[in-house]
């Protein structure tokens, strides 16, 4: 057999694995996706760099060899790279989790830097692996991006959850109080009439005049209480009238006065040519008196309580105090305690329904959600500073308006309740209230028809042969036929007939902010003797309006 080929040295395959072994590392080397450079481990110079690593830096390769690490712009941003580099040495391992690594163009990018000590051709030297991580980096910032965006949409539907559960507590209170207002207003009405009717009766000299007092004050409680539901819910009728804020707080000045304690010092500073505003006077005193409350019980030691308006004007694009406030012309009222201020949580909940932070027994909870309501239906806004400890401002913005003051007739204090002899028709489903109202009108003298809906109404005024019907009183809720349809149809027989609608719950006569239609009088329940007396006598001497009959609906 002829001999086969003779084997290598091992001198020769050793050489040949080596060779081997280098080609392949070079291949890796040169085709790696990281960045590699190795350094000199005496003194940190760079003596190689692969590709990729020349590209991300921007530098060419003769550029990088033979500079120190450190003196390269990647790592002029390590204060302690020469004390790294010591570590490095004695280690054998050095890693950054996030380098900003900068190229020539100063673009920094986001790396992760990985530095080992091992031997090569019998001399220590470094190997630097760079991995770009700025895409992994932006897809971070994205996600945080995303989780913001998250969260704050998470906050937005909290806060929408919030509005609607607030929303179906409005609803609830708003059925709530239609369902029993109506009702319970009748029994107010008898109470405090019939109260009255007792009071006048005996005189301030009698001994019991002071237990009648004490039952109509408990009966205006009740009657205050009852308000706020309405008020809140947007069921009780509004009458704005064109007023001076001034004129109004005056008016008010004694009746604050015997609101709060002596040991409170109450100012009030008037503003200067002061706007006018439209609103309804009563839910002025309203508003007051409830802020009024609060800040007398916001300072048990004692204090003071400053109440002033002036003119204010936004003008669009410029700061306000409220970003909620609408560019445009306003009087503020504002109302300011040295009381015990509040804090933030608190004052998040402030004009929620049923928020309180009195003890049981001294607030319902409903004072300044009534107080937003009424400021809302006037067009205005109300905001609050307060920090506990500095006391407390309440600022309530009213829209101004051009129209002119409107006159409201003097009351009479003396003399007793107004007198006449007209014709009037009463017309009410509930007997006590019919029997109060046809009793405190004939002690007056008037001569009076009654009715318990508005069919016998009807009824009634065609059945009548004496002098001629003047004013209706009427409830307008009422069974088989309600006292707006059965006024319409009166007037359509007599165009003067004056009509006072009284409700408990008009909302028959209320647009949907709860704001009196034009046009209408309305005799909120419960009413008082005096009340009723005096709202009849207004009527009837006021001078007719020429009006036609009840317009109709033209469909096309």
């Amino acid at each position: 057999m002829p001999p086969g080929p003779k084997p290598f040295p091992l001198d020769m395959r050793s050489e040949q694995a080596v060779r081997v072994s280098e080609l392949s590392y070079r291949r890796l080397f040169e085709a790696a996706k990281d960045g590699i450079l190795i350094l000199e481990a005496d003194t940190g110079r760079i003596t190689d760099a692969n590709p990729f690593l020349v590209e991300l830096m921007g530098y060419t390769l003769d550029e990088l060899l033979g500079l120190p690490i450190w003196e390269l712009g990647p790592f002029k941003d390590i204060v302690s790279n020469r004390q790294k580099f010591e570590q490095l040495q004695q280690q054998g391992y050095v890693r950054y989790d996030n380098l900003p690594l900068e190229t020539r163009g100063g673009r920094k990018i986001a790396v992760e830097f990985v530095s080992n000590v091992y031997q090569a051709g019998g001399d220590n030297v470094i190997q630097c692996n760079i991995r770009d991580i700025s895409a992994r980096k932006r897809a971070e910032e994205q996600i945080r991006i995303l989780n913001t965006e998250l969260e704050r949409r998470a906050v937005e539907r909290r806060r929408l959850e919030a509005q609607f559960i607030e929303a179906q507590k409005t609803q609830v209170i708003g059925q709530l109080a239609g369902g029993v207002a109506h009702d319970f207003n009748n029994i107010l009405a008898i109470i405090v009439g019939y109260g009255d009717l007792i009071a006048l009766g005996l005189g301030a000299q009698s001994p019991l005049f002071q237990y009648a007092e004490e039952l109509r004050h408990a009966a205006e409680h009740a009657v205050g209480l009852t308000r706020q539901l309405l008020i809140f819910s947007r069921k009780q009728a509004v009458q704005p009238v064109v007023l001076d804020l001034n004129a109004v707080l005056l008016d008010l000045d004694k009746m604050l006065r015997r609101l709060i304690d002596e040991n409170v010092e109450m100012t009030f500073v008037p503003g200067a040519e002061l706007g006018r505003v439209k609103a309804d006077p009563g839910y002025i005193g309203q508003v007051l008196m409830n802020l009024a409350v609060n800040a007398r019980d916001a300072m048990p030691g004692g204090g003071k309580l400053k109440i002033a308006t002036k003119n204010v004007t936004f003008n669009e694009g410029a700061a306000r105090p409220d970003a909620a406030e609408i560019p445009g012309d306003y009087v503020m009222l504002s109302v300011e305690d040295t009381g015990t201020g509040m804090t933030a949580e608190v004052r998040a909940h402030l004009f929620e329904a049923f928020f309180t932070t009195k003890r049981p027994g001294k607030g319902t909870g409903l004072g300044l959600a009534t107080c937003q309501t009424i400021v809302q239906q006037s067009g205005g806004h109300i905001s609050v500073y307060s920090e506990v400890g500095r006391g407390t401002t309440f600022k309530i913005y009213f829209p101004r308006v051009e129209e002119p003051l409107e006159v409201t007739p003097k009351r009479t204090s003396t003399g007793g309740l107004p007198r006449g002899t007209e014709t009037l028709l009463v017309v009410e489903d509930d007997p006590g209230v019919r029997q109060l109202a046809r009793s405190v009108l004939r002690l007056q003298g008037y001569q009076v028809l009654v009715a318990s809906n508005g069919q016998e109404g009807l009824r009634v005024a065609r059945e009548h042969s004496g002098p001629p019907i003047r004013l209706v009183v009427t409830d307008i809720i009422m069974p088989l036929m309600g006292g707006k349809v059965m006024a319409d149809a009166l007037r359509v027989a007599q165009m003067d007939l004056k009509i006072l609608f009284t409700s408990g719950y008009p909302g028959e006569v209320t647009t949907g902010d709860g704001i009196l239609e034009p046009g209408i009088e309305f005799l909120p329940k419960p009413y008082s003797a005096v009340a009723l007396a005096r709202k009849v006598r207004e009527l009837l001497d006021r001078a007719p309006a020429p009006i036609g009959p009840p317009e109709r609906e033209t469909i096309a």
